[in-house]
């Protein structure tokens, strides 16, 4: 299966970002730490290249701690500055500012040498829909300025937020690409909420994360389903699933698509436990 999804907004999104960085300091790119390379744009290179970035690991608090650090380094690695926070329970948000602060110090210092006092450092926000941006830039701004959504595409034009006297916030509806050349990220994208659920096969979606979380977190799943052991097969797990949560219709079969909802929910809600979908 593979998972597309590209209303014209975000191709207008696009352009727009292009056309205002020129105005931009810095760019802090949001991405989801559950799956930090999936929720990497690679437009978002283009359009930023050559300024100073802040990467921020949002939902860290549903992602793998240990997988999470192993991220930080290897962005750091790349030379960026990075933050795991969760901006639903307002998490690193304070450390926002300073660390945009520290990027644009080049440009702020290059005013005071010219006998100019600084002006507010402007930044950029971007990121693919439905990864937090609303929710950071309401609590940055300490009040509700963006419109907060479960769904993606809630944002849908540019606009500049004040955030205090030192950072101007250009927030920006969420960009995703054309086309998505691995047909896991697709799948990555689908269980984390970037993708509207309404274009997307459910059950084939949590065949790949049973899949995963087999191999990744057995664990989880005998806890979460009261398993003894985990089968070899994903289709004899659906039905150890289905059985534990009584997923029957008649005949005494099992319902995959009630199934499917119900692991699909669980993970989405954190309910497993912390869990990332990939690691470095």
């Amino acid at each position: 299966m593979t998972i597309q999804w590209y209303p014209g907004h975000m191709a207008k999104a696009r352009r727009e970002a292009v056309e205002k960085l020129k105005l931009i300091d810095v760019v802090i790119e949001l991405i989801d730490a559950r799956i930090p390379l999936s929720s990497r744009n690679p437009v978002i290179d283009e359009i930023a290249h050559g300024k100073p970035r802040l990467i921020l690991l949002n939902k860290a608090d549903l992602s793998d701690p240990v997988k999470t650090e192993k991220w930080i380094t290897f962005f750091e690695k790349k030379g960026h500055a990075v933050l795991a926070i969760d901006a639903q329970r307002g998490k690193g948000i304070k450390k926002i500012s300073e660390k945009v602060q520290l990027l644009a110090k080049p440009i702020t210092d290059k005013m005071r040498a010219k006998g100019m006092n600084p002006r507010a450092v402007r930044a950029l926000i971007l990121g693919i829909p439905n990864v937090g941006k609303s929710t950071i830039i309401n609590r940055l701004a300490n009040k509700k300025i963006a419109k907060i959504g479960d769904k993606p595409g809630v944002t849908k034009a540019q606009q500049w937020i004040k955030v205090g006297k030192e950072m101007e916030l250009l927030d920006t509806p969420g960009i995703l690409w054309p086309k998505f050349e691995d047909e896991e990220v697709g799948y990555r994208l689908a269980l984390t909420g970037a993708i509207k659920e309404e274009i997307f096969d459910f059950e084939q979606t949590t065949v790949f994360l049973l899949r995963y979380l087999s191999e990744e977190y057995p664990e989880r799943l005998k806890e979460r389903y009261k398993l003894d052991v985990i089968p070899d097969g994903v289709v004899e797990l659906f039905d150890e699933i289905g059985k534990k949560r009584g997923c029957l219709i008649s005949g005494g079969h099992i319902d995959y698509d009630r199934v499917s909802e119900i692991v699909f929910r669980d993970f989405r809600t954190g309910k497993m436990g912390t869990i990332t979908l990939e690691t470095p």
